[in-house]
């Protein structure tokens, strides 16, 4: 019959524990078992090649527990290493020999080992334990921890998994008798109001490296700071720069050093406070997007449902469900993206995040229904409408207006007017719009006042003197009607990337939330496509400027290019430009005005701080006002107000409004996932790169 392997696996990690350890001495390895077993060592180590599992021929020998015991290896009494002793648990399953492979691996090497076990015809008993055997013993690194996996090979069993945690020079009641712990620094952590010091208790001639990290559960550490330093230190953090996993490491400035590694901060509530504020959700495409953040965050997710004015987000689960999540790029199986979906992060329980992901690129909060839609057994289907007081069956008598407007629903669904966000065999996820029936509704009530006007019209005819009177009050009415509705606004920039673009749609749903009506080719990309560029830009001009609104030139390095290139030339080169560069097309209808003098009072030009300076921007447009963003956001909105309104006393309390729908656009594009922020440091100097060295 084929012959059964065991395989052990050992990968060195860090986490210190105190234990008090056995001594062996001599350099050469050792291997013993159970009594009335007998076993032996191979003479030299073996390739590690584990197979894959494979259906057993028969009765074989399998692993049933693994142990681990920490011991000293000692040439002399003050010259030790430590090392690791693995004991395997075996059971028959009815074979009488087997060879078994222990694979050891710690960076940078691996190493493995072949041991021949025989049990005696006697033991074996189908299923139970027949002892043990025990290997001395694989020489570990301090602070480590180490993840063991035992199997047989050819493998017949799923492996079985152990981690044992390795103590560092701190832990050890035995540490005078291991020479690389004697110039160890020795390092303490202790709280001095909203600051934590880091207190390193070493010798005025002692060198020694100092490192502030992020431990990864994937990848390797991110590295946040270093220095070389010399003598008894005391450092200085700041709370708002703790974080679970900022970790310290120390070391002695001398080759083969040993490195000490601590992470204090894993239990204190403040770190985990700062994480979930550093947090972001960022989308990578319509179906995906990503939690970034300094460390892993064990957390649920889901797609909620969020309807304007104000109602809290709505879990769509069911029908989907919540899906866990760390510091990883997440995936829900949507058909199309809606600006009124929005992702939900919870985590114990608790609402951490939430983010209205797809309202960048395709525009404000929408006046939609999402109708939900069950399958059930035999094609059994069922539909019901989300409204804050729950989910309304349609059709249904109910007094709410999805109820009201049940019938008109359910033939919108049927003719395909309504949107499919998500389908499977469970149900579907459609979201229909309301704008038509309340342009219905409006329409009955402007119909109404119509009839109002034209009777009151001819009753003022027969009271003349009254007549100038009335007209100057409907006058102020409709004057503050127009101001009630917003001034239109035209947003035009050039689209330099798409990061770029999803800023740009960042600003443009962050200006609609304040009286503004505005206007931009991200939201309006089918009309620009069936139109042109040239002409869907002449007719959004036209019409801004005729209501009296303005055109806002937002400048990049792309569009500051493509200005200059105009000005020069006169014309853009054919093919230089995308389908969708409104910006480009619409220069041809922009320089007139400036050349002429019609700019000012219709026109207003803004940048980004940090990516453009206002001198770089042609001197042609800076015959008008030109802002930098956020820096100069109270005077850009009083810029868009009307010109004859009264300067708003609100106009900080809403330019901090903008700011913050803003800025986690502008943290997005300015410091992408996975690159350190500048200035988001920790320790004397702090920032990416301070220290001495690396």
């Amino acid at each position: 019959m084929p012959v059964p392997w065991f395989l052990l696996s050992l990968a060195l990690g860090r986490s210190p524990v105190v234990l008090s350890l056995e001594r062996l001495v001599g350099p050469q390895d050792a291997t013993h078992c159970s009594p009335g077993l007998s076993c032996r060592l191979w003479d030299s180590d073996i390739l590690c090649l584990p197979g894959d599992i494979v259906p057993a021929p028969g009765p074989v020998l399998a692993p049933t527990h693994l142990q681990t015991e920490l011991v000293l290896r000692c040439q002399k009494e003050t010259d030790c290493d430590l090392c690791l002793r693995v004991a395997v648990h075996l059971a028959v399953h009815a074979s009488l020999q087997a060879q078994v492979v222990l694979s050891f691996q710690a960076y940078p090497t691996a190493r493995c080992v072949l041991l021949e076990v025989q049990v005696p015809a006697a033991l074996v008993q189908f299923g139970q334990s027949v002892g043990s055997v025990v290997y001395d013993c694989f020489e570990a690194a301090l602070g480590s921890e180490v993840r063991i996996w035992s199997y047989t090979q050819p493998r017949y069993e799923k492996e079985l998994n152990h981690t044992q945690q390795l103590p560092d020079c701190r832990g050890l009641e035995v540490w005078n008798s291991i020479p690389s712990c004697w110039a160890l620094p020795w390092l303490n952590v202790s709280a001095d109001g909203d600051n934590v010091h880091l207190v390193l208790n070493v010798s005025e001639e002692q060198h020694f490296g100092l490192s502030l990290y992020w431990n990864q559960v994937q990848g390797p550490p991110k590295p946040r700071w270093h220095k070389n330093l010399t003598g008894p230190q005391i450092i200085t953090l700041n709370h708002t720069d703790l974080v679970p996993c900022l970790c310290i490491q120390v070391w002695p400035l001398e080759p083969d050093s040993v490195r000490t590694n601590i992470c204090p901060f894993r239990e204190d509530p403040r770190a985990h406070q700062n994480l979930w504020q550093a947090a972001r959700l960022q989308l990578l495409t319509l179906q995906s997007w990503l939690l970034d953040a300094p460390c892993s965050l064990p957390a649920e997710a889901a797609l909620c449902w969020r309807a304007p004015g104000g109602d809290p987000c709505q879990p769509l689960v069911p029908p989907l469900s919540w899906e866990n999540v760390t510091v990883d790029v997440l995936e829900f199986p949507l058909l199309k993206g809606h600006p009124n979906l929005c992702v939900q992060v919870n985590s114990s329980e608790k609402l951490q995040l939430q983010e209205c992901l797809w309202a960048d690129s395709l525009g404000p909060l929408k006046d939609d229904v999402l109708l939900l839609e069950t399958r059930g057994p035999q094609d059994n289907r069922s539909l019901c409408a989300l409204e804050p007081s729950g989910c309304t069956s349609l059709p249904s008598k109910a007094s709410t207006r999805a109820a009201r407007l049940g019938e008109y629903l359910l033939q919108d669904l049927q003719s395909g007017q309504c949107l499919q966000l998500w389908d499977d065999d469970l149900g579907a996820l459609w979201a229909c719009p309301m704008d038509k029936y309340i342009h219905k509704r409006w329409a009955l009530v402007w119909l109404a006042c119509l009839l109002f006007a034209a009777a009151l019209s001819l009753i003022l005819l027969l009271k003349k003197d009254h007549a100038k009177g009335w007209l100057r009050l409907l006058k102020q009415d409709v004057r503050s009607g127009a101001a009630a509705r917003g001034r239109a606004a035209l947003l035009l920039y050039s689209a330099d990337d798409s990061g770029f673009e999803r800023l740009v749609g960042a600003l443009a749903s962050a200006l609609c939330q304040l009286p503004l009506r505005v206007a931009v080719d991200l939201w309006s990309r089918r009309e620009l496509s069936a139109q042109g560029p040239v002409a869907w830009f002449h007719a959004q001009r036209r019409q801004t400027l005729q209501e009296g609104g303005v055109v806002v030139l937002l400048f990049s390095p792309g569009a500051v290019a493509l200005c200059s290139e105009w000005l020069q030339d006169g014309v853009s080169g054919p093919g230089a430009h995308g389908p969708h560069d409104a910006f480009r097309a619409s220069l041809s209808c922009v320089l007139p005005d400036f050349l002429q003098g019609r700019a000012p009072g219709s026109y207003v030009g803004a940048c980004f701080d940090r990516l453009l300076h206002p001198d770089a921007v042609p001197a042609l447009f800076r015959t008008v006002p030109v802002f930098t963003l956020p820096s100069q956001l109270p005077d850009f909105l009083g810029a868009l107000q009307q010109p004859r309104a009264p300067r708003s006393g609100r106009l900080q309390e809403r330019a901090e409004q903008v700011s913050r729908a803003l800025q986690p656009a502008l943290d997005s594009y300015f410091h992408p996932p996975g690159t350190p922020a500048p200035g988001r440091g920790v320790g004397p100097g702090a920032g990416p790169g301070a220290g001495d060295g690396t």
